[in-house]
Parts: C-alpha cells; structure tokens; sequence
C-alpha cells in the first residue's frame, strides 16, 4: 500500500464528556503507545494467549463484546478516531476487560514498525470505510499490500475475517485474498457470519431493509 494514500481521513468529531474522561483517564492503562520498536505481546497482556489483531473498530461495541465473550483470547485493536478510543474504554471499564489493548494510530504504521513476525492468531476488519466513489477505491484499506503485510504478521494457520456492506467492495475484498498466495478461502466465497462476530444495530437494521452484510475468512497455509 503506498504509505502517501490513507485509508481514513481523520475528522474531529463530537467528543463526549465521558469519551474525553476515559482518553485522559484510562487511555494510560488500557493504550499502547505508538513506537517504532516491536512490541512484546506477551509482556503487554501479562500472558502468553492467542492474539487478535482488529484494524478499525469504530465505536467498539463488538471489539468489547468479541474480547468479553472470549476471555482466552487477547485483543489488541486500534483506531484513530478519538471518540471511538473514548467508547471503547468506557466499555473496558464497564466490563472490566484485561484481554484488550488500543493503538491509537494509522494501522499500516503500526504494521510496518510495532508488530513481530508470526505474532497474531487472527485479524478482524470489520465495515472498513467503503469509499463508494470509484475515484476513491484507492483508499480502500483492504488491498495486495496490506493483506501481503498481515501475512508476515499472522502465523500459520491464522485468519483474516473482514465484513462488508457493500457489495462491491466484497468483491473486491475476495478479489484480493484470492490473489495472495499465502492466503486460502475457508469457503466457496463468502462465509456465514460466525458467531464469534456480534451483529451490531446497524448492521441490524439494513438486515430488515433487506440490505446484505459479506463476510470474508481466509487462512494462512
């Protein structure tokens, strides 16, 4: 991916009073500063435990419901929109999480400089930002060198499952998976939703409106 074409543009947003409390209280203890040294997930989470790479996970009510109901599993999840970071520590607090950590930061930097080889389990990118627009199908976050880069990350075996409303950026998600060697398709095409991935309200309500949702896993062999 060239590293001058972002993925997201960052606009300010409302930040609520609880949002701006949790980023000056609790970012300390639940954040992970961006460094370009490798991280040691283990020392990081206090454990040795699959780990779970999420690339942009929005307001996090479904980083905090997966890291909830899979207690096993250690997440590390980043975004770089503040009120989403703010969300999703008050969700850590209010559900007492010790399974996950935050990243506030472009993820294809934190990519390049922070993460070891064969380090992660897994990683979810959930309703990454379609950019609809043709002429902006460059920003789409999922592309060859992106997913070539997770692949040095994930350990054979691990996964990549992303999920999408749109249905042409589906299909070009599928289109780029099955180019990368690396990679193999856990199904025909797209997969069944799994239970471990929560349908948030959104996703609830194109579902009664008769909009699809796509859901795409692919494992390293």
């Amino acid at each position: 991916m060239n590293p001058t074409i972002r993925s997201f543009v960052l606009r300010q947003g409302r930040l609520s009073d609880a949002q701006r409390r949790a980023c000056e209280t609790l970012l300390p203890q639940y954040g992970v500063a961006f460094t370009h040294n490798l991280l040691d997930l283990n020392q990081i989470f206090g454990r040795s435990a699959p780990k779970i790479l999420e690339i942009g996970f929005g307001m996090g009510e479904s980083t905090a419901a997966i890291a909830h109901s899979h207690p096993e599993n250690d997440y590390l999840a980043i975004e770089v929109h503040t009120p989403g970071v703010g969300s999703l520590l008050n969700q850590i607090e209010k559900l007492e999480l010790t399974n996950l950590r935050i990243i506030q930061h472009d993820a294809v930097e934190v990519l390049q400089h922070m993460l070891p080889a064969a380090c992660l389990h897994g990683v979810h990118i959930f309703f990454p930002d379609p950019w609809p627009k043709a002429r902006h199908h460059k920003r789409r976050l999922i592309q060859p060198a992106l997913v070539n880069r997770l692949c040095e990350h994930l350990m054979t075996g691990g996964y990549i499952h992303a999920a999408t409303d749109w249905e042409n950026y589906a299909e070009q998600i599928l289109q780029v998976l099955n180019q990368e060697p690396r990679l193999t398709n856990t199904t025909a095409d797209y997969a069944p939703r799994p239970e471990y991935r929560p349908l948030t309200k959104f996703e609830q309500r194109g579902l009664k409106l008769g909009h699809g949702v796509w859901d795409l896993i692919f494992a390293k062999i």
